[in-house]
C-alpha cells in the first residue's frame, strides 16, 4: 500500500496551501460534496485537470453557508476564477424523494449527514461569493448547472425557471463533461492577465464582466448571458423565457431543439431571450479522444477521501471505491435520463492500458480483497461501440442509436469489452470482476449482419452471466406496456422476456442460482393505472416480487419531464397524459406491491374503480 502525505490531496485549508509553499491560488473550487480524490467525483477531476496545466488549485468542500461565511473567505480571492461544483447528484434529487419528502441521508457527505449542503448550492454559493468578491468571475459546472442552462421546469418549486445564470448571478457556465472547456478558459485567462500585467500599470486584478464574456464568447460548451448578440447563420433561436411562461407548448417545442443539439456531433449555437438579455449556449466540443480521456483518468488521484474525514464513512465513496469506469457517453437516449444530455451520446472509451493501470491502483487500496465491484459505465456494455460510418454519425440528430430499433450503422461488437474483462481477470490478485452497471439487453439480443459480431455477443452474454454477476444482475425494462415504453424510448417488454429465458438457461447450464433484478418506473408520462395493473399481473406471472422501483421524478432537461409538465410530447406536440397529483401517483405506485397483504384491499378497490375487476383473479386467484 502506498503511503500518502497531506500534500498529495489538493489543499482545502489555508494551512494546506502554505504546506505547498504557495502564497496565491489560481482557481478555488467550491463543492457541494465531500472531497474524495477520485475520478468519479467531479470537483476532484476538474481540480486535477487544472493542476496538470501547472495551476495552483484548492477545493473547499461543503462550505458552511449559514454562519459568518468564513469558509468562503478563508482562502481569499483566486487569481483566475471561482469554480462551483454543486455535486455528483442534482441537489434536489439528493435532498428530496419523488413525493417531495426530505431524505434522511446524503450519500456524498461524511456519515451521510443530510444537512451539509443547501438546496441549489450553485445559486447559494455563487450569490455569497459575488457579495464577498464581486470582481472575481464565478464559473458554474456539474450536473445541477448543466441541466439548468436554459429555461427549465423545476418540479420541487412547481414552476418554470430561467437559466441558472439568471438566478445565480454567475459569469458563465460549463455544461457537460468539463475538462476541455475549463482548461481553455483557464489558459485564456492566464494569458490575458499576463499580457495586462506586462503592458499596463493596472490596479485591476480581474477582467471586467464585459471583457470576460468577450474572452469566452467562442469557447465550446460555455454558456453566458449577453445584452447584445450578433447572430450566426446556423444559430437556433428558442422561444423566449417569457413566452414559455405563457405557453406550455412553446416550452415543449424548445426542448426538441435542446436535445437534438446536445446529441449532435457538430451542433449549432443556441440562443434564448430572457428579459433584456440573451442566454448564449455555445455548441459542445467533439467527443474526447482515447488519449484525452486516458489523460483525465490517469491523473495522480489518491482515490481516497481527504484525511479530514478520517474515521467517517462517505457512502457514495464506499459504493465506487473498488469500481472502474471504462467509458463515457450513452446512445440509449432514454426519455427520462440526463446522461446523454450531460455526457453526449457518442461513446468515449479508455484504452486497455489506462483501465489496467487504474485496476492496479485499486488493488493497492488497503481493504481490497480481490473483488472489483464494477467494470462499467453509464451502460455497462457500450464500450468501444460506434458508427461504422462516422460521417453518417456526424450528420445524425437521432436521440437514440437503438430506439425504435438498432441503427444499421451501429457497430455492436462486444469483442473489445470481452478483451477488457479477460485482461482484468488475468491480473494476479483479481479474484473476480463484477459488472454493477446496468446492462442493455436489447444490445445482447440484436442480430448483426456480421456473424463474428453475433458470436462475440453470444460469448459476452454467457461470460457476463456465468462469471461477472455478484448473485444479482441489474437490468431496466422500466415498464411492461409497449405504449409507455415507446414514450420512454425503451425496447418492447417482450425483449425482457427473451433475455430472462437466456439468463435462466445459462444459470441452469452453469449450475448457478442467480437473480435477475428488473427496474420499473410508475407515473411516467403516458402511463395510466390500468398499465400499472397489467404490469403487476405480468411481473407476477414471471414470478417477480419487485424491489427496484421508483415513482417518476421530473428532473430538468429530459423529454419525460417536459412531457410531464407541459402535457405535450416535445417531438410531436401531441397531448400526453401524466399522473400529476399525489393521489394519482400513489394509485399507480401501489401496484408494484400487489404481494404485500396491506396493499391488497386498496388494489382490489382500485381495480374495481377503473373497471378492471378482471385482473383481480389474475393477481389474487379465484375468490
Amino acid at each position: 500500500m502506498k503511503e500518502y502525505r497531506l500534500t498529495d490531496w489538493l489543499p482545502t485549508t489555508k494551512k494546506e496551501v502554505e504546506l505547498r509553499g504557495w502564497d496565491e491560488l489560481d482557481v478555488i473550487i467550491f463543492s457541494g460534496d465531500a472531497y474524495v480524490d477520485h475520478p468519479s467525483f467531479g470537483a476532484a477531476v476538474i481540480g486535477r485537470i487544472l493542476e496538470a496545466e501547472g495551476l495552483r488549485i484548492a477545493i473547499v468542500p461543503q462550505p458552511n453557508w449559514r454562519d459568518d461565511l468564513r469558509d468562503f473567505k478563508k482562502l481569499g480571492r483566486p487569481r483566475l476564477f471561482f469554480g462551483i461544483s454543486p455535486g455528483c447528484m442534482d441537489s434536489m434529487v439528493n435532498k428530496y424523494t419523488a413525493n417531495k419528502r426530505l431524505r434522511s441521508d446524503d450519500a456524498y457527505t461524511p456519515d451521510a449527514r443530510p444537512d451539509m449542503r443547501p438546496e441549489y448550492p450553485t445559486i447559494v454559493y455563487t450569490q455569497i461569493l459575488k457579495k464577498i468578491f464581486p470582481d472575481v468571475p464565478v464559473v458554474l459546472g456539474g450536473i445541477e448547472a448543466s441541466m439548468r442552462r436554459l429555461t427549465h421546469y423545476d418540479y420541487w418549486q412547481d414552476r418554470v425557471r430561467p437559466s441558472i445564470l439568471v438566478d445565480s448571478g454567475a459569469d458563465s457556465l460549463i455544461y457537460g463533461m468539463g475538462e476541455k472547456p475549463i482548461v481553455e478558459l483557464a489558459n485564456r485567462l492566464k494569458r490575458c492577465l499576463a499580457e495586462t500585467t506586462t503592458t499596463e500599470a493596472s490596479t485591476e486584478t480581474h477582467l471586467s464582466a464585459a471583457d470576460f464574456k468577450q474572452l469566452i464568447a467562442d469557447i465550446p460548451q460555455m454558456v453566458y448571458l449577453a445584452k447584445e448578440v450578433t447572430p450566426h447563420e446556423d444559430d437556433i433561436q428558442l422561444f423566449a423565457h417569457e413566452e414559455c411562461l405563457k405557453d406550455k407548448k412553446k416550452q415543449a417545442a424548445n426542448f426538441r431543439h435542446i436535445e437534438e443539439e446536445s446529441n449532435k456531433y457538430a451542433a449549432s449555437r443556441i440562443l434564448q431571450r430572457v428579459g433584456k438579455q440573451t442566454v448564449v449556449v455555445n455548441p459542445p466540443y467533439p467527443p474526447l479522444t482515447e488519449a484525452e480521456l486516458d489523460h483525465s483518468f490517469d491523473l495522480p488521484y489518491t482515490r481516497l477521501p481527504h484525511p479530514k474525514y478520517k474515521g467517517k464513512r462517505i457512502p457514495a465513496y464506499d459504493m465506487i471505491k473498488f469500481s472502474v469506469n471504462i467509458h463515457r457517453g450513452c446512445f440509449g437516449g432514454c426519455a427520462f435520463c440526463t446522461i446523454s444530455a450531460h455526457q453526449g451520446k457518442f461513446i468515449m472509451s479508455r484504452s486497455k492500458e489506462s483501465i489496467l493501470k487504474e485496476v492496479k491502483a485499486v488493488m493497492e487500496l488497503p481493504d481490497f480483497k480481490g473483488y472489483l465491484s464494477d467494470l462499467g459505465g453509464p451502460s455497462a456494455n457500450m464500450y468501444r461501440m460506434h458508427g461504422n460510418n462516422l460521417e453518417a454519425c456526424k450528420r445524425c440528430k437521432r436521440p437514440s442509436c437503438i430506439h425504435p430499433n438498432v441503427c444499421p450503422n451501429l457497430n455492436t461488437d462486444h469483442g473489445p469489452l470481452l478483451d477488457i474483462y479477460h485482461a482484468v481477470d488475468s491480473l494476479p490478485g483479481i479474484k473476480k470482476s463484477f459488472i454493477g452497471s446496468g446492462v442493455r439487453y436489447d444490445l445482447l439480443l440484436h442480430q448483426s449482419k456480421d456473424p463474428n459480431i453475433n458470436r462475440n455477443t453470444q460469448e459476452y452474454t454467457r461470460e457476463l452471466i456465468a462469471r461477472h454477476v455478484s448473485g444479482r444482475l441489474k437490468v431496466a425494462p422500466e415498464h411492461t406496456s409497449d405504449r409507455v415504453l415507446s414514450i420512454m424510448r425503451k425496447p418492447s417488454f417482450s425483449q425482457f422476456g427473451e433475455f430472462k429465458k437466456i439468463f435462466d438457461r445459462i444459470n441452469h447450464e452453469e449450475g448457478l442460482r442467480q437473480q435477475l433484478i428488473p427496474y420499473f418506473i410508475s407515473s411516467h408520462p403516458g402511463c395510466r393505472e390500468e398499465d400499472m395493473a397489467e404490469l403487476a399481473v405480468l411481473t407476477k406471472r414471471m414470478d417477480f416480487h419487485l424491489e427496484q422501483v421508483q415513482d417518476f421524478t421530473p428532473t430538468p432537461m429530459t423529454v419525460s419531464t417536459e412531457a410531464w409538465y407541459t402535457g405535450f410530447h416535445p417531438y410531436t406536440l401531441e397531448p400526453v397524459f401524466s399522473a400529476r397529483t399525489a393521489r394519482e401517483k400513489l394509485a399507480q405506485r401501489q401496484f408494484f406491491f400487489w404481494y404485500k397483504p396491506e396493499e391488497r384491499r386498496n388494489i382490489i378497490s382500485e381495480l374495481k374503480r377503473i373497471g378492471r375487476a378482471d385482473l383481480i383473479d389474475k393477481l389474487y386467484g379465484k375468490r
